[in-house]
């Protein structure tokens, strides 16, 4: 999606859902059609992206495993090629070794031809280094044997991962039809508006913006503005360096990202590596109340944590909002918030780390 009915409808219905979802019936004077119209359309929308937003983690999660199992399949398959190279020497020993029993091979024991030697004591060296030569042949055999079961173990378990990784590349194409299938429908419906209720859903999103803002500032949220810490204002320069780019599904930079892909890119070139997808960003990140925020912490969205952003401090984020529209700086509650994140836990801010 591109243009301008795209991009403003995006905002509008984003803001809506922040702060109309569910609507009270006396929340605003009883609208009339063309206004029921508008906020049923508005309904719809919000519930369209924020299902494409959810499939689009799902994507990035399963995108994210997928790379995992490649670089598995990559290891199986070089510990493989070695074993099967040392499996080869060991049998090319092993095959010496045969052939050398086979010509040194008599009936004699080693009992009798030391009563017929004529120097026993030279017969007693000689049994000596036959031991010897009995013992590396019991070593060589134990490692043929032990090579050829390591062989063995590598390739199942190189079948196995090799399985794995075919089956998350088709859940992967099975989650991206998912993501284009949903963004088709959000195109359907916005070709269908018209300017009136484009205009009426651009004022909705200020007014809806605003009010939540105030809302959130009210309940004691955002009342103090702490500096970073020295990785976070790494995070929140390179975020900041991405302004203007794209939003795209699934992308992680660096011409275009989604809303995790800038977020986990951010910290990652901060030099604190976190999960790829707010989903994971919110379970496995340490929780921080939002009273406490400081620029850095990623603010998490709706209740199936599927949007992410990166507070800058006063109250506003930056984030790479969804399809047709790009990396900006917006009001914390621009959208329903469900909590906050901080990636690098109790690193100090950078004033008390001088």
């Amino acid at each position: 999606m591109s243009g301008k009915v795209p991009r403003l409808v995006c905002t509008a219905a984003v803001a809506a859902g922040c702060v109309l979802a569910p609507r009270p019936a006396t929340a605003a004077p009883t609208p009339g059609p063309d206004a029921r119209g508008v906020a049923e359309q508005l309904t719809d929308l919000q519930q369209l992206y924020r299902q494409a937003e959810q499939a689009t983690e799902t994507y990035d999660a399963t995108a994210e495993k997928l790379r995992k199992q490649r670089a598995e399949v990559a290891r199986l398959d070089g510990a493989l090629a070695k074993a099967r190279l040392s499996l080869q020497d060991s049998r090319g020993a092993a095959g010496r070794l045969a052939r050398q029993q086979y010509q040194n091979s008599t009936d004699i024991s080693p009992y009798v031809r030391l009563l017929l030697a004529r120097d026993p004591q030279q017969a007693l060296d000689q049994g000596h280094v036959l031991g010897r030569l009995a013992r590396e042949r019991a070593e060589t055999v134990g490692r043929l044997t032990g090579t050829e079961k390591q062989a063995d173990t590598l390739a199942r378990a190189a079948r196995k991962a090799l399985d794995q990784q075919l089956s998350l590349a088709a859940r992967q194409k099975k989650d991206r039809d998912d993501v284009q299938g949903r963004l088709r429908k959000v195109e359907e419906l916005l070709v269908s508006l018209t300017p009136e209720q484009i205009s009426a859903l651009g004022e909705l999103e200020k007014s809806g913006t605003d009010k939540a803002q105030r809302q959130l500032v009210a309940s004691g949220a955002l009342s103090d503005n702490r500096p970073p810490s020295p990785e976070g204002n790494r995070a929140v320069r390179y975020a900041v360096r991405q302004l203007g780019k794209p939003y795209q599904w699934g992308a992680e930079g660096p011409a275009s990202y989604d809303c995790s892909g800038l977020t986990s890119q951010a910290w990652d070139r901060a030099g604190t590596p976190i999960p790829r997808t707010s989903q994971q960003q919110w379970a496995q990140l340490p929780r921080v109340p939002l009273k406490q925020l400081r620029p850095g912490d990623l603010v998490v969205y709706f209740p199936e944590a599927t949007h992410v952003a990166m507070y800058l401090g006063r109250g506003m984020v930056i984030q790479a909002p969804r399809t047709g529209e790009k990396i900006k700086v917006s009001p914390i509650a621009a959208f329903p918030v469900l909590g906050a994140v901080r990636p690098d836990g109790g690193q100090a801010p950078v004033s008390e780390a001088r």
